[in-house]
């Protein structure tokens, strides 16, 4: 455990879930407290005991199937209810009785919150805020207080808010966070008012940023300026609306731009696969242009950057991306220039350096595919038989003769297409013919139906996704489409590209050049 100095607390499992389109299971909340721990996040926010029976059930099974070695488990629930006792109120005893050492405690700052969403008086609900968090110590539990509404609220009535502090943080709680519900401060109203909450009370203050504005992460770091020294987050940003400050943006740069000792040596180079795992158990596609994780936050692409990047990495990057466990890209494409594909083609392992015929034949033949409607930017496969082609090492492993496909309609209204093929495959002519359920499904299983007998391992390799898009024509209504094929062994993946007058013509090409490419990392001996 880092000392208790600073707090990176995570609402991932709480916050986080309500993001529209989420929906946790149990088994799903386990998975993602373990990668979150993993990371080395200090407090880990499981939900509301009690409130439901999901959570409910996510803390009984907490206790026997999580064993977390950085973070604290931490039970989310409201302040007891008005004219009673905390003592009384069933969801404060499902607090008590969660198991959770840590209890967070959503309590209302805004005094019109209070009167009219609560419906009591101001002088009561400082009593329950104080009662409840007595309590709650007294059973042994450590007290968070969140001060929802709190911004509004102090700009309405500074001094009941102020109020509110006071009584959470004179009645025990460890810390008082000051949230930004509604999402609509700025970084220096946030500064402000946290600064003349500090020096007013005395409290150890948190913030907890909603991303309405786009500011939720400098919102965060704008407190932690002022003196805050707890920061609510979650996982990719998720949250209600559009989302809480993403805790992959404000753990690297408290690390990283301010100095902080803030997880534990080694975890933030386990950020990056931390982000992609929770993405992928959340069934939402990680983000390629976020910050620090994203696929694309190390990615370059301007001929001018890669002049400068051969140089020194630093001059166009503002971390090494491997602190935070991800890598530099170079992509290629028609603003490429001899640097970026130099690059590149160190990267995927056939050297260019020192070749400027062969840098400028490249270069040149990139740009004019990219001018007839090839992208290489994501498909680093076609890019690499391409190199291999230029350097005179083509990769052949079978000669196409020709091909065709047929769509069927049936008279019991379904639909079939047949594909034949005709190569040749280690001197020997093969014909082979495959049924789909359209025309490229049909042409991939001809192909593999060709090829299998002479290359098995072409059994354990798949299309994992498949992507048309329509490009604008250059004459007339003319068109032109493009396609992009993902593969996968079960190990890696490789995306093809290909282009033609239609979408079959162009889906060949991405196919072919889909179970070449795969050939080749298995090794297999060219024709």
């Amino acid at each position: 455990m880092l000392d208790d100095g600073f707090h990176v607390f995570d609402t991932t499992l709480r916050d986080g879930a309500q993001r529209e389109g989420v929906n946790l299971t149990v088994a799903d909340k386990l998975a993602i407290a373990k990668l979150l721990d993993e990371f080395g996040v200090g407090f880990i926010e499981g939900g509301w005991p009690g409130a439901n029976p999901k959570d409910t059930e996510f803390f009984r099974r907490a206790r026997t199937e999580l064993s977390l070695k950085h973070a604290q488990l931490t039970a989310f629930g409201a302040t007891r209810r008005a004219n009673t006792r905390a003592a009384d109120d069933p969801q404060v005893l499902a607090l008590r009785d969660s198991g959770a050492p840590v209890v967070t405690l959503v309590a209302k700052s805004d005094d019109r919150h209070v009167e009219l969403a609560l419906r009591t008086t101001l002088d009561e609900n400082l009593a329950m805020i104080a009662d409840t968090v007595s309590y709650l110590r007294q059973q042994g539990q450590r007290v968070f207080v969140d001060c929802e509404h709190f911004f509004d609220g102090y700009r309405h009535n500074p001094d009941y808010a102020l109020s509110v502090v006071r009584a959470a943080a004179e009645a025990g709680a460890s810390v008082v966070v000051l949230c930004d519900t509604n999402g609509g401060m700025l970084p220096a109203d946030v500064a402000a008012i946290v600064t003349e909450v500090r020096e007013a009370t005395g409290a150890r203050l948190g913030i907890h940023a909603q991303d309405d504005t786009g500011c939720a992460v400098a919102n965060t770091l704008a407190a932690v300026d002022a003196g805050a020294t707890h920061v609510q987050c979650t996982a990719n940003g998720y949250g209600e609306r559009v989302g809480n400050a993403n805790l992959f943006s404000v753990v690297p740069a408290l690390v990283l731009k301010h100095g902080r000792t803030v997880l534990p040596e080694g975890c933030l180079r386990e950020m990056t696969r931390v982000s992609q795992a929770i993405a992928e158990i959340v069934n939402i596609a990680p983000a390629t242009h976020q910050p620090y994780v994203g696929i694309s936050a190390f990615a370059h692409k301007a001929g001018l950057h890669a002049s400068a990047i051969k140089v020194d990495p630093d001059l166009y990057q503002h971390i090494d991306p491997s602190l935070v466990g991800n890598d530099m890209r170079m992509l290629v494409s028609d603003m490429a220039g001899r640097a970026s594909v130099e690059l590149k083609s160190r990267e995927l392992g056939v050297d260019l350096s020192g070749d400027r015929e062969t840098l400028g034949r490249v270069v040149d033949r990139v740009k004019d595919m990219e001018l007839a409607g090839y992208s290489f930017e994501a498909a680093d496969a076609s890019l690499e038989l391409l190199l291999r082609e230029e350097v005179g090492q083509p990769v052949r492993y079978f000669e196409v003769e020709s091909w065709r496909t047929i769509s069927e309609r049936r008279p019991d209204g379904s639909s079939v297409s047949e594909a034949t093929v005709k190569l040749r495959v280690k001197g020997e002519r093969v014909i082979a013919t495959g049924e789909g359920n359209g025309p490229v499904n049909a042409l991939d299983r001809a192909l593999r139906s060709a090829l299998e007998g002479v290359y098995p391992d072409l059994a354990t390799m798949e299309l994992s996704d498949y992507k048309v898009r329509i490009l604008e024509g250059t004459s007339g209504t003319g068109a032109v489409t493009r396609v992009l094929i993902d593969s996968t062994d079960g190990h890696d993946e490789w995306t093809t590209v290909g282009v033609g007058e239609n979408v079959i013509e162009a889906s060949w090409t991405a196919l072919e050049q889909a179970l070449t490419y795969g050939l080749l990392r298995r090794g297999y001996t060219r024709s």
